[in-house]
């Protein structure tokens, strides 16, 4: 394919961020304005947001929120050394919301937050940078959907992968027919995960407020069990690891496939093999979906591995996305590089490299100044991806195929599964999010 040809690709397939021309004046001042931020949630992923952005000279952290006072004071501190400016440190993400000086938020919260905050925030005039998977639910999903329509804000979600060059070269390749018509897609999470244990319900630690980190969620008693990061592994805060890493390889492989819309049947077989503790999510789970293609009998197959107790390689990486082509086979893995083959496994191209999580910020940022027209992960890309965790989650806990009107976003044929679409919410709280 030659430069133009692969240039008009990029453009019509929704792989890249289609620069536009902006005049000298306007791409200077936008440039020597920096962007002012809020950084919602800094601890874990958060912090790594917070070393990146704060070493910057065209953006400015103005504030750090978190409802933990030692991540808090820790992500304080942490900008002020890097930048030589403190911020505004606070647990209440409404004082941030408020300030109308500030331009975009981060959201790097427990997956429970991550609509409602993003939600709240576009709702008040920023743009948003939320961590993977951008929701919790398909219906929270949805809800970001409508909240970026109506307030013509921008949301890019942190899936890094989509700003990754190496990455972006092989989905090219993919989708530019390198392998003929690609049937059959299959991402995988291998990896050795710990056990989280067994707990009772305890009082939290002092520099926890708890209450305001259940936010809009219905209110549990606390466990040494749930944080930091353990969230991950109970119904009412997290995804599972599929949500987790898996997510991350989920959105790659459906990327390359080409889907542009939910999945019309989902079977998913799934359960704890291997842990005994608490955590609620499938440890060794197996997915399948199907995709109709528009004005074809034939449909479109995607394949989901999960085993977080086995941190062995599966078609040479541990985590990873694989595209099987009419002509040949793509593996990507995950923040490590991929390999092309064509006929006969013959090995036509490979390339090495890892997540560029600077660039992704960086195409947020172009957008914003309007230096770029598309962001590489917006809404609907990371709404389409995280709905394959939660549909894959839910026909694991109520062990039926489930078919999925893509337009309706309902399960048709079984109302237990479609009430699980959802979530209850505590009632009368600020940060329920909007759903129309």
């Amino acid at each position: 394919m030659d430069a133009n040809n692969r240039r008009e690709f990029l453009v019509q397939a929704g792989l890249g961020a289609a620069v536009w021309t902006v005049g000298a004046s306007t791409a200077q001042a936008a440039a020597s304005d920096p962007l002012v931020l809020g950084v919602i949630g800094p601890g874990g992923m958060g912090m790594n947001h917070v070393r990146n952005l704060a070493t910057r000279k065209d953006v400015k952290i103005a504030w750090v929120c978190d409802v933990d006072s030692t991540r808090l004071d820790a992500a304080a501190k942490e900008v002020e050394m890097r930048s030589g400016t403190a911020p505004k440190a606070v647990k209440d993400m409404r004082q941030v919301l408020d300030d109308k000086t500030v331009d975009a938020v981060f959201i790097a919260t427990p997956d429970h937050w991550h609509a409602p905050a993003a939600v709240l925030a576009l709702d008040a005039g920023k743009h948003v940078y939320v961590e993977k998977p951008c929701c919790h639910n398909v219906r929270e999903g949805r809800a970001m959907v409508e909240a970026v329509r109506r307030s013509g804000k921008l949301l890019q979600v942190g899936t890094q992968s989509r700003s990754t060059a190496v990455v972006r070269e092989a989905i090219e390749r993919v989708r530019s027919g390198e392998i003929g018509d690609v049937l059959v897609a299959k991402a995988w999470n291998s990896q050795l995960r710990r056990s989280i244990g067994k707990t009772q319900t305890s009082n939290p630690p002092p520099n926890l407020d708890f209450d305001a980190w259940i936010g809009p969620a219905v209110p549990v008693g606390y466990r040494t069990n749930l944080l930091h990061g353990v969230w991950r592994w109970w119904y009412d805060f997290g995804c599972g690891d599929i949500g987790n890493d898996g997510v991350h390889d989920i959105d790659v492989a459906a990327w390359g496939l080409g889907v542009e819309t939910h999945p019309s049947t989902v079977a998913c077989l799934g359960g704890k093999d291997f842990f005994d503790d608490d955590q609620q999510f499938p440890d060794t789970q197996y997915a399948v979906f199907e995709y109709p293609i528009p004005g074809k009998s034939a449909k479109k197959q995607f394949i989901f591995e999960q085993r977080i107790w086995s941190p062995y390689v599966q078609e040479g990486y541990e985590n990873g996305a694989a595209f099987y082509g009419t002509n040949g086979m793509a593996i990507v893995g995950h923040s490590v590089g991929w390999k092309l083959y064509g006929p006969r496994n013959k090995l036509i191209a490979e390339k090495t490299g890892g997540a560029d999580l600077v660039a992704h910020h960086q195409n947020f940022f172009d957008c914003i100044r309007g230096q770029q027209k598309q962001l590489n992960a917006d809404v609907k890309a990371g709404f389409l991806s995280a709905s394959l965790v939660h549909l894959a989650n839910i026909a694991a806990r109520v062990g039926r195929v489930l078919q999925f009107d893509p337009e309706r976003e309902q399960i048709t044929n079984d109302s237990e599964a479609n009430q699980l679409l959802g979530r209850k919410y505590r009632e009368g709280h600020w940060a329920v999010p909007r759903t129309a």
